[in-house]
């Protein structure tokens, strides 16, 4: 048994065969696609972020929103860059989310990947410490923002407050609770892996990672998935830990599937550079007949480490293809793995 979700990177352009035109119409569409996978049974609602690119970006907002129209789907994010971000305001807008939510928010972070525009977290007013490189500044932000999530106080308080003030210091609000246990960390390396779980959070393991040994994908992912788990065992965390893989995967049930997908699949990973000094595995992706696709995806060594698996969609393509997208893969796949 599985989680499964869907994971849009929430693009737009005014191109004809796009269904989400404007920012708006991805907004929107993305709260009616939430719905919907709730609908039929999907576990996750997932979104990217990326900023100075027309994709999603401030997912706060949307997040809320599907919180509200929403009963049972988890809402999160594969991932907020946290280079651009201010972790005490950000304390602030997860509770909101997750108390509109319920208790449904999975809010994955990280310290970055490599954006539209040169150093993009300079315009937003933040630059690395001394000696730091902006993935240290990442990680620290990180860190800061896990500490405040405990809602307990640290701010002096004004002697003659608008309001009256408990006793003591104090903290953010709104105060989430159980919301510090359901942060997962983006990690790109086994090291940053092993990082994620001495601090305490989940795991999100992407379609693709630093090259580390030259094995196919599935292999790394799945080592690093081993080695996520044994480092959070040796740190001594009381609840059990999860971890999503990330994976592009279209079943072919019909002709519009044959057209959109028909010559999509990958036999094979490919490998190259997301940033100048690091090589990078990227995993294959997955279109066929579902009866082929149960043959290869038994083969994913990381997908069974792994308890939740995030399929990522054609967001342009609109809301009714992709609930289809997803329809055909709990109906025809998942049964047949034991995802379901």
């Amino acid at each position: 048994m599985k989680k499964i979700g869907f994971l849009s990177f929430g693009h737009w352009a005014n191109h004809p065969s796009y269904q989400t035109r404007t920012a708006a119409d991805t907004l929107l569409q993305s709260i009616d696609l939430a719905v919907a996978a709730e609908e039929i049974g999907l576990d996750g609602a997932y979104f990217r972020v990326h900023h100075f690119a027309r994709q999603l970006a401030s997912p706060f907002p949307l997040l809320s929103a599907i919180g509200a129209k929403t009963q049972k789907i988890e809402i999160g994010t594969g991932v907020i860059d946290m280079r651009y971000e201010n972790p005490l305001y950000m304390v602030e807008d997860a509770g909101a989310a997750d108390l509109i939510s319920e208790g449904r928010l999975q809010l994955g972070i990280s310290r970055g990947s490599p954006e539209q525009v040169i150093e993009g977290w300079r315009y937003f007013g933040y630059q690395p410490e001394e000696g730091d490189t902006d993935a240290d500044m990442g990680r620290k932000k990180a860190l800061q923002f896990l500490e405040r999530l405990n809602g307990k106080g640290f701010a002096q308080p004004n002697p003659q407050p608008m309001f009256p003030n408990p006793p003591g210091l104090l903290p953010l609000e709104p105060y989430s609770e159980g919301l510090r246990e359901r942060i997962w960390w983006g990690a790109a390396s086994n090291a940053t892996a092993e990082w994620a779980a001495e601090n305490g959070m989940n795991l999100q393991s992407s379609t693709l990672k630093f090259d580390e040994n030259g094995k196919p994908f599935h292999i790394q992912q799945a080592e690093q998935i081993r080695l996520y788990k044994e480092a959070w065992k040796k740190a001594g965390h009381k609840r059990e830990p999860r971890v999503s893989v990330s994976r592009s995967i279209f079943a072919i049930v019909n002709d519009q599937d044959r057209y959109y997908f028909g010559q999509q699949g990958k036999e094979s990973d490919s490998f190259g550079y997301i940033e100048s000094d690091k090589r990078a595995v990227f995993g294959r992706s997955y279109a066929a007949e579902p009866d082929k696709l149960i043959k290869e995806l038994s083969q994913d060594e990381a997908i069974k480490e792994a308890d939740t698996l995030l399929l990522t969609i054609p967001n342009t393509l609109g809301v009714d293809y992709n609930v289809h997208v997803l329809s055909a893969i709990l109906e025809h796949v998942a049964p047949e793995l034991g995802w379901r």
